[in-house]
């Protein structure tokens, strides 16, 4: 028989199979020889893989501890921050509360306008005239009285009087501060609520009363009101010669 004649011979699904099994050979084969470099190749990848991640961590670990060390620091800040603002707005509490003494800062509240006018009686041939008319010596004298009646803040026709403020006669009117002032004179004043009870009750008031208003019939009137106005003090402060002044003894 010849080859071809037992070629022939062959059943089919003999050729089938046999081509099934090459194929499949050829696969396991193929797949054997790809093991060795993949293995080889993860063998030789993993220890600076491994190293790398060692490394991330640790640069995460060092990050970590410094957001906490900046914590801390912002911390420490905020606590100094805070004692400076605080010492800040006590010195600005300080310092607004001089210069409401110094006169430097405009005032309204509870007081009340008290109003110096001429006698309109004619003065008698033998008595001078001057004293029928309102002085610089009364005007001191009320804002004196006004002062150890309590009085917060005071203005004479509108002029703050303040500390250093002199009131003076100059001819025909009187200076307060720098400003000329003609009569009538209204003296305001802001303090506490009885503070016009505080001055009538005063016996250096009554006496000016007495002496001025009884006496040489000088007009005095008043006014309270809940919304007394008091001007700042629009003069210098600047002190051109001064001197310390020792204090009495005890």
């Amino acid at each position: 028989m010849t080859l071809a004649a037992r070629i022939r011979a062959i059943p089919t699904w003999q050729v089938t199979l046999g081509g099934a099994l090459l194929v499949l050979g050829f696969l396991i084969a193929a797949q054997i020889a790809s093991e060795g470099p993949r293995v080889r190749y993860t063998s030789q990848e993993r220890t600076p893989l491994v190293e790398t991640a060692l490394d991330l961590q640790r640069q995460q670990e060092a990050l970590k501890q410094r957001i906490l060390d900046l914590r801390t620091q912002i911390g420490t800040m905020e606590a100094a921050g805070q004692g400076s603002a605080a010492l800040t707005k006590q010195l600005n509490t300080e310092l607004e509360q001089v210069r409401i003494a110094a006169g430097l800062v405009p005032l309204r509240g509870h007081g009340f306008v008290l109003k110096l006018e001429d006698s309109p009686a004619a003065a008698p041939g033998d008595v001078d005239a001057a004293d029928f008319m309102v002085s610089g010596d009364d005007v001191r004298t009320v804002v004196e009285e006004l002062w150890l009646a309590g009085a917060e803040a005071i203005a004479v026709n509108g002029e703050r009087v303040t500390g250093p403020t002199a009131i003076v006669d100059i001819g025909g009117s009187v200076l307060v501060n720098s400003a000329y002032l003609a009569p009538p004179f209204e003296v305001a004043a802001i303090g506490p609520r009885d503070l016009f009870d505080r001055l009538r009750a005063g016996q250096g008031f009554a006496d000016f009363v007495q002496r001025r208003s009884v006496t040489f019939g000088l007009r005095i009137s008043f006014a309270e009101s809940d919304t007394v106005d008091i001007p700042a003090y629009a003069g210098t402060v600047t002190l051109r010669n001064a001197r310390t002044v020792p204090s009495p003894a005890p």
